[in-house]
């Protein structure tokens, strides 16, 4: 009897401390959520406050309260559409007061309980927050963000897709990609594809292997450096433009092939569906006229119209009225603004139009004619490495523009693309160097 009263008292003593410490660690998990609610809570009061003051939109860092500078951020599916109201009139007195921490505190539960969502949900995740003010609705909408490296595009719009993302933004240029845009078209791809015409140097040119050779065991071995090849079936692509649309592809992480255009078929080849090629490099002048019906990218290199003519007659040619005359056999190649400038400019000259342009300035050095209309980007080249051949006008070119990358519209996301491209490379010094690299002017300190 006394034995099953001790089991009896052992056993009320088992129940009662497995309740207390269950009613201990219930307490302790209450205690630590508050904590944690109390946590999310404050980090989400200096979110809503660092809004209000950047209404058109921005990328924080919550754990250290910063804005990144780089990467690709893309928006979790989990907290889409989470977003706050706020008015307008109030919005614009927290940032013209200062009071943004105090209109913070002042907002609705429904909107905490929005903001404090993604808050959670970026803390057990990358700790990015995104968010935006949208004027139409007056709703504050944010999300919780993961940040790809920049090099990274294609894991960033393959992550934006499984999440029901329409784009990813690029933080370094303020860049919106569409998830199903032509950029991501390229890199699913894999190859980017260039059209240009191969008969311009030292921008684009086009040359069978042993031609290739032949042609520069007639260079010094400062020009045979100049060029930069790029192996194609139909022969070997070379130039400053071959060299900057390696840039582009090198920058968004995919192959380069090109595909072969002329001058007079160019903008055909460009507007044509479906698409040759994805864009077109070369020796492209900037002119409101292709604007008007395509996209060009920012210049890359500055140009003009001039002339190149025999080294014996350099003295001859000192304006456009000395080439405008009936005795000056003026050569262009057709279809393109070589051609437009001198049945503009020179209504007295004979002009004769001849198929290849790469042909133009042998065929001047031996008789054939006496002028070529060109480029000053395109005439030192021959001049260095020809020496019966002379630029006497130079530095005086007829025109000013700058050379682009032209593609069709609607490829408004590639059009950025291209231009952060040249953009970094102005910054980066590459340009430069590119310049340097075959003798061009550089115009864009």
């Amino acid at each position: 009897m006394i034995r099953l009263e001790r089991l009896k008292a052992w056993f009320l003593i088992a129940i009662l401390t497995i309740c207390v410490t269950a009613s201990l660690a219930s307490c302790s998990s209450t205690k630590d959520h508050a904590t944690e609610q109390s946590a999310i809570t404050t980090i989400a009061d200096k979110v809503w406050a660092f809004s209000l003051t950047h209404p058109d939109g921005f990328t924080i860092n919550i754990r250290t309260m910063t804005e990144p500078t780089e990467g690709i951020a893309v928006s979790y599916a989990a907290t889409q559409n989470s977003h706050s109201c706020v008015p307008f009139l109030r919005l614009a007195d927290a940032r013209i007061s200062g009071r943004a921490e105090r209109v913070a505190s002042e907002q609705s539960s429904s909107a905490r309980d929005q903001l404090d969502k993604v808050v959670c949900h970026a803390l057990q995740h990358e700790g990015y927050v995104g968010g935006w003010y949208n004027s139409e609705d007056g709703l504050y909408y944010f999300d919780s963000t993961k940040l790809f490296p920049e090099n990274d595009l294609k894991g960033a719009l393959q992550f934006g897709k499984e999440n029901g993302q329409h784009s990813v933004f690029i933080l370094s240029s303020y860049t919106d990609i569409p998830i199903n845009g032509k950029v991501a078209e390229i890199l699913n791809r894999g190859t980017i594809l260039f059209g240009t015409t191969g008969d311009y140097r030292p921008l684009s040119f086009c040359e069978p292997k042993e031609q290739r050779e032949q042609s520069q065991a007639c260079l010094d071995s400062a020009e045979s450096r100049q060029r930069s090849a790029v192996s194609q079936p139909d022969g070997t692509y070379w130039g400053f433009g071959v060299d900057v649309a390696k840039e582009i592809a090198r920058r968004l992480g995919v192959d380069i092939e090109f595909k072969k255009t002329s001058w007079p078929t160019l903008t055909a080849d460009v507007l044509t569906e479906p698409q040759i090629f994805d864009l077109a490099i070369g020796g492209i002048t900037i002119t409101d006229t292709r604007r008007e019906t395509m996209l060009m990218s920012d210049g890359y290199l500055a140009n003009g119209k001039t002339i190149l003519c025999r080294a014996s007659e350099a003295d001859r040619y000192k304006s456009l009225d000395d080439i405008d005359k009936p005795e000056v056999r003026v050569m262009v190649n057709p279809g393109g603004l070589n051609e437009k400038f001198a049945n503009e400019n020179l209504t007295h000259a004979t002009i004769r139009v001849w198929q290849k342009n790469e042909e133009i300035p042998s065929l001047v050095a031996l008789g054939e004619a006496d002028v070529m209309i060109t480029e000053i980007t395109e005439a030192p080249y021959y001049v260095r490495t020809d020496p019966r051949l002379a630029a006497p006008l130079l530095n005086a070119p007829f025109t000013h523009g700058e050379i682009g990358v032209l593609m069709q519209k609607g490829q408004e996301d590639l059009l950025q693309m291209v231009n952060n491209v040249i953009r970094q490379m102005k910054t980066d010094g590459s340009l430069r160097k590119l310049h340097e690299k075959y003798g061009l002017v550089y115009a864009y300190e």
